[in-house]
């Protein structure tokens, strides 16, 4: 009943002779071994990784990622159609490995690029994921960089740099990084290039201050055997190569075998059937309001596992606790008054419900009270009808606002008709709304410092749309005449629809 993962293999170049010089240890037959075995098992789409810009790596290298690909196709035929699911990536050489002296070629990156796609053409059921050459290039100047890539590395972040490995953001993340090297007075290709005819062994390193351990003229020896091609065995499993590592005293390595791999236990299909429907309310403060919404969903999984739980799941081939937690609160926003509903496939009495999961949830975590409702009430979504907000707004002046200004300016918000609000949709487009059906009341409960602090009641749609705190804020300065910044979060309760009440069967008050 498992989700069956997907099968991924790294073969990283498209010849013997490239993964001899990189020191792979996988053969052509290892290689087809493992796809044939996968293909028999029922996987019909392979994920492989390759690698271009290696050291030594030729054109006819390139196109063997090619060939490699028709000639798995070839003899894994018979059983069914099989695709290929491709990653191509380029190297980039990495401090204190025998290929640190590799040059790298931004241009020589996007011809070899291309020459793959052109070899590629034709092959059926195949996807291809090229790694950005302009990602390439950021990664190589960070990982070759010396003690000035610090400025740049502020300055990329303060220019907007995040997330930079994801294709949306590649355009804005290159001009990000390329303002900031400018701005240091460096240029991409200032780490050191050997010239023409030059041993670039030879050349100085950032990094040859620091000891790994590893002899420097190891490394040189190291990449002269990469370059014939000799394969140097794992000194794990082989006699020592003497990189300098273990010492004169240590010897070989001494290697604990590994402990026998445990035999499964049949899998059994998980109960689906419902016979109760529990609604629990819950506090998520401290520490715990560092969990995402998935992480919260993902810890209160685990927790009803370990209290052993009769939990109802869901059907199909990836079985999930029938569980619900109630309009999803923000990274880092606490919350005192929480919901969720839970599907047990026996009766549980609420309070032995409440002192079997209590000690299995973390500090932040704690369980004010359960009820059982009919298994056939809507859901909990559908029966959320607002929320009060415990929110903190200072000044951007940072001096305090008098009393009567933050009280007028929550009776002028309350008064006004409607709370126009301008942003686009998930498509980019513009568009108008108005929040005012959104906001039930407003109420100023004084300051701290320069900091107001204010309970919002706010409504939640059908759909699960709200007021959202930055919008207030917004909605806030524009009546204050003044910019305003959010001190404090804090979601006192959630609010369910008086049918939800009327519905209850007898049991633990929330």
């Amino acid at each position: 009943g498992a989700r069956r993962t997907g099968v991924t293999f790294a073969p990283e170049a498209g010849t013997q002779r490239l993964r001899d010089i990189i020191n792979k240890g996988l053969t052509d037959q290892d290689l087809l071994r493992g796809v044939r075995t996968a293909y028999q098992q029922g996987w019909r789409t392979v994920k492989l990784y390759f690698m271009i810009g290696l050291p030594g790596e030729t054109d006819a290298d390139v196109l063997g990622i090619a060939e490699t690909v028709r000639w798995l196709r070839r003899e894994c035929r018979g059983h069914g159609p099989l695709g290929f699911h491709l990653t191509i990536s380029n190297f980039t050489p990495k401090p204190h490995t025998p290929f640190q002296w590799h040059q790298v070629s931004s241009d020589d990156l996007r011809r070899k690029q291309g020459l793959l796609r052109q070899a590629l053409r034709g092959i059926p059921r195949l996807k291809v994921n090229e790694t950005d050459v302009r990602i390439s290039a950021m990664e190589d100047f960070v990982g070759r960089g010396d003690r000035r890539l610090a400025q740049v590395i502020v300055g990329a972040w303060r220019n907007g740099a995040g997330m930079d490995a994801w294709w949306e953001s590649v355009e804005r993340a290159y001009n990000a990084w390329n303002q900031a090297i400018g701005a240091a007075g460096l240029c991409w290709r200032d780490q050191q290039q050997a010239q023409e005819g030059e041993d670039p062994t030879t050349l100085p390193l950032p990094w040859d201050h620091m000891d790994t351990g590893v002899d420097r003229q190891w490394l040189r020896d190291d990449l002269q055997r990469a370059m014939e091609a000799m394969v140097v065995p794992d000194c794990s499993f082989a006699t020592c190569s003497s990189c300098g590592v273990c010492g004169p005293g240590f010897g070989h390595n001494h290697v604990v075998v590994p402990p026998p791999v445990p035999v499964p236990s049949p899998r059994v299909q998980p109960a689906s059937h419902r016979v109760q429907r529990l609604r629990l309310r819950f506090t998520k403060q401290g520490d715990a309001d560092l969990l995402s919404h998935l992480d919260l969903l993902r810890l209160l999984d685990r927790a009803l596992r370990a209290a052993a739980l009769p939990m109802s799941f869901s059907a199909g081939f990836h079985p999930l606790p029938r569980l619900q937690v109630g309009h999803a609160l923000s990274l880092g926003v606490q919350g005192g008054g929480e919901l969720m509903d839970l599907e047990l496939a026996e009766v549980v009495p609420p309070v032995t419900l409440i002192n079997a999961l209590q000690p299995q949830l973390p500090k932040g975590i704690q369980l004010l009270g359960a009820e059982e409702v009919p298994l056939k009430q809507k859901s909990l979504a559908q029966l959320l009808e607002g929320a009060r907000w415990i929110m903190g707004f200072c000044p951007e002046s940072g001096v305090a606002l008098p009393n009567r200004s933050w009280q007028a300016a929550c009776g002028a918000v309350l008064a006004a008709p409607s709370l126009p609000w301008d942003d686009t949709d998930k498509k980019g487009r513009p568009r108008q709304r108005d929040l005012r059906p959104l906001l039930k009341n407003l109420t100023f409960h004084g300051q701290h410092g320069a900091a107001a602090r204010l309970a919002v009641d706010v409504a939640i749609d059908p759909s699960g749309r709200s007021l959202k705190p930055e919008q207030l804020e917004a909605i806030l300065a524009d009546h204050l005449g003044e910019g305003l910044c959010i001190t404090t979060l804090h979601r006192d309760w959630l609010y369910l629809h008086p049918e939800a009440t009327r519905l209850r069967q007898d049991g633990t008050c929330l």
